[in-house]
C-alpha cells in the first residue's frame, strides 16, 4: 500500500514520520488509559465507595487527558513539520532537475503541465506523505497495542477483535485496484485540461482572428465534462470504500461488545466487560482513520509518478572540456525522433567563427532539429558534433554556452525592468552599453520616451508590440557579447520595418561574430556567406544565395514562389 520509489523521497526526512507515529501510539495508550479510569470509578460508585476513593482515578485521568492533548498536538505539528519539509525538498529536486535538464525537452510536457507537477502534484504529495504514511504505520501498530492491552482480561474479545481488523485491509487492497485506474486517468485528465485551458488563453487572439474560438470553446467544454466524469467516478469509488469500511469496522466492534456483553453475563466483571465494550471501536478506528485517507493517497501517487518521471529524465551528456575555439563542424549527423523516421540524414555542415550561415527549407525540413543539436537540447543518433575541435558532449555546458545566444521567434522577455533585462544577459553591462544596443536596434526613442531603462515589461511582453519584444531581444543579447549567435526565426511575426533593422544588425554581427540564421523567408539569408538548403532532412544544396540561383534547383524555385507571393500581396495592398 505504499510506494517504496516514492518513500525513499522522504529521505532523512523519515524520522519525523517513525516520532509522529511513536506520539500518535503514546496518545493512544493515554486514551485507552482514561478507559481504564472511568471504569475503575464505575466499579468504586458500583460497590459505594468513599468520595476519596475517587480522587486517584480522578487525577490520573486528568493528567492522561493532559497527555492525551498533548500527543494530538504534538502529532499535527509533526505532521506538519513533515508536510512542509517534503514540499521544501521536492520543490527544490524538481526545480533543480529542470534546472539540469536546461533546453531539452521533459518529455513533451507543457509548461502548463511542468507547472501542475512543480505546484499541485508536490501539494498532493504532501499529503501523501504527512497524512497518509504516518497513519498506516499507526493503524498497523495500534491494533496490536490493543490486543496486548486487552487479552489479559478477555482473551477470546480480544482474537475476535484482532481477526476483524483485517479485513479492512483486504477491502481497501481489493478497492484499489480498481482506485489505481481510475486516479491515473483523473490526473491525466487534470493536466491535460490545464494545458488546454492555457493554450486556448495564451492563443485567444489567434482563436478570434480564425474565427476558431467557438469551437475551441466547444472543445474545453468537452474536456471538462470528461473531467467531471472522471471526478465523479472518484467520489463514487470513495464512497463505496468508506461504507465497506463502515461495515467491517462496526461489524467487527458489535461483535466484539456482544461477546464481552455474553462475558460479563458469564462471570466476567462488569468494570472490566464495561471495559471491552468501550475499547472494541478503538480495534477500527485507525484503520478506518487510513481508510479515509485512502484517495489522498491514490491520488498523491499519480502525482508522485509524474514528479518521479521528471526527476527519472536522463540528464543531458555534457563533459568538463573548456570552449578554446569557435568554429562548428557537424560531421554525418543523423537523428530521429522516434527511431523510425529519420529527421536528418547524414547531413554535414560547417559554420566559421566569423560570417553568415543559413540554413532554409521548407517546414518540417529539420532546421529547427539542427538549432537543438547545437544548442545541446538534443544528441545526434551517429556523426558528431564539436565546437573548436571538441565534441558537443565533452564540453562543460557552462562554459559552452558562455559563446552561445540563442534569438527565437518567441524570446522570452522578463517581467522586470529593460535594465534589469539586460543585467541578466551581462551582469556587467553599462547604461551606455545598454544605449548603444536599444540606438542600434532603433529602440532607444521609445524607451527613453516611455520610463528609459527603468521601464517595466509586463508579463509576456504585452505592453510593447512584437516587433519591439523581437527588437529588445535583440539589443539583449547583443549586450551580452557572444562568440557564437543562433537565430532561430527570430523575425517571424513581425513588421517589415522590425525585420530589416534586426536583419541589419544580425548582419553587421557576423563581421566579427559567428552567426547562423533559420529563417523561412529566404529574402533575409541573401547576405549570407553561405546557405545550406534541407529537404527531406538531406542537404540538397549549399553554397551563396549567387551560386543557389544559379544553379537553379529546389533553392531558385522556392525563392522565386516566395518572391512571387511577396510581390502579388503589395500589388493587392497597393
Amino acid at each position: 500500500m505504499i510506494d517504496k520509489d516514492l518513500f525513499k523521497f522522504l529521505g532523512i526526512n523519515k524520522k519525523y514520520v517513525f516520532m509522529t507515529v511513536a506520539v500518535m501510539a503514546l496518545g493512544l495508550i493515554a486514551n485507552i488509559s482514561i478507559t481504564a479510569c472511568i471504569c475503575f470509578a464505575i466499579s468504586l460508585a458500583i460497590n459505594n465507595a468513599e468520595a476519596k476513593e475517587f480522587f486517584l482515578p480522578a487525577v490520573l485521568a486528568a493528567v492522561l487527558i493532559a497527555v492525551r492533548y498533548a500527543c494530538s498536538r504534538i502529532s499535527g505539528d509533526l505532521k506538519d513539520i513533515l508536510g512542509r519539509k517534503v514540499k521544501k525538498d521536492l520543490r527544490k529536486q524538481v526545480y533543480e532537475k529542470i534546472v539540469c535538464l536546461g533546453v531539452r525537452s521533459t518529455d513533451g510536457m507543457s509548461m502548463a503541465g511542468l507547472t501542475q507537477v512543480a505546484m499541485e502534484g508536490v501539494e498532493q504529495l504532501d499529503l501523501y506523505y504527512s497524512s497518509y504514511i504516518p497513519q498506516f504505520f499507526y493503524s498497523m501498530l495500534a491494533p496490536f497495542v490493543l490486543f496486548f492491552i486487552c487479552v489479559g482480561i478477555d482473551w477470546r474479545v480480544s482474537l475476535v477483535l484482532l481477526c476483524c481488523v483485517p479485513l479492512i485491509p483486504v477491502s481497501i487492497v481489493a478497492v484499489s485496484r480498481y482506485a489505481k485506474k481510475i486516479f491515473a486517468k483523473y490526473w491525466g485528465k487534470y493536466t491535460s485540461m490545464g494545458d488546454g485551458f492555457l493554450d486556448s488563453v495564451q492563443g485567444l487572439k489567434e482563436l478570434k482572428i480564425f474565427k476558431a474560438d467557438e469551437a475551441q470553446h466547444i472543445k474545453m467544454n468537452e474536456n471538462s465534462e470528461e473531467f467531471r466524469k472522471i471526478t465523479m467516478k472518484v467520489l463514487v469509488m470513495q464512497l463505496a470504500s468508506t461504507t465497506i469500511m463502515d461495515l467491517v469496522a462496526y461489524g467487527g466492534a458489535g461483535i466484539g461488545i456482544a461477546i464481552a456483553v455474553w462475558g460479563a453475563m458469564n462471570g466476567l466483571g462488569i468494570p472490566y466487560a464495561l471495559f471491552l465494550i468501550l475499547v472494541a471501536v478503538e480495534f477500527f478506528l485507525p484503520l478506518r482513520a487510513f481508510g479515509s485517507t485512502f484517495h489522498v493517497a491514490m491520488n498523491g501517487a499519480s502525482a508522485g509518478r509524474k514528479i518521479l518521471s521528471l526527476l527519472e529524465t536522463p540528464d543531458p551528456e555534457w563533459g568538463k572540456e573548456k570552449v578554446d575555439g569557435t568554429e562548428i563542424a557537424i560531421d554525418n549527423v543523423s537523428f530521429s525522433y522516434d527511431k523510425k523516421r529519420q529527421v536528418l540524414d547524414n547531413i554535414t555542415m560547417y559554420f566559421s567563427p566569423k560570417g553568415m550561415t543559413a540554413i532554409v527549407g521548407e517546414s518540417g525540413c529539420g532546421k529547427s532539429t539542427v538549432v537543438n543539436l547545437l544548442t545541446g537540447a538534443l544528441r545526434s543518433d551517429s556523426g558528431k558534433i564539436t565546437v573548436g575541435g571538441h565534441r558537443i558532449e565533452n564540453l562543460d555546458r557552462s562554459s559552452y554556452y558562455s559563446h552561445l545566444s540563442v534569438v527565437s521567434y518567441n524570446t522570452y522577455i522578463f517581467n522586470i525592468s529593460v535594465r534589469e533585462n539586460f543585467l541578466i544577459a551581462n551582469k556587467n553591462a553599462s547604461d551606455e552599453d545598454m544605449y548603444s544596443a536599444l540606438k542600434a536596434v532603433n529602440l532607444l526613442d521609445f524607451i527613453s520616451e516611455n520610463g528609459g531603462l527603468d521601464k517595466i515589461i509586463s508579463e509576456d511582453a504585452s505592453n510593447i508590440s512584437g516587433g519591439q519584444k523581437q527588437r529588445l531581444a535583440l539589443a539583449v543579447n547583443l549586450v551580452a557579447d557572444k562568440s557564437i549567435y543562433i537565430f532561430d526565426e527570430a523575425t517571424s511575426n513581425i513588421d517589415i520595418e522590425s525585420e530589416a533593422i534586426i536583419m541589419r544588425n544580425i548582419k553587421a554581427l557576423s563581421e566579427k561574430k559567428s552567426v547562423i540564421v533559420i529563417s523561412h523567408r529566404l529574402e533575409n539569408v541573401v547576405p549570407s556567406d553561405k546557405i545550406y538548403f534541407l529537404a527531406d532532412g538531406k542537404i540538397k544544396e549549399q553554397g551563396t544565395h549567387a551560386e543557389l540561383m544559379k544553379a537553379n534547383l529546389g533553392y531558385a524555385d522556392l525563392y522565386n514562389t516566395q518572391k512571387m507571393l511577396e510581390k502579388g500581396y503589395m500589388e493587392v495592398k497597393a
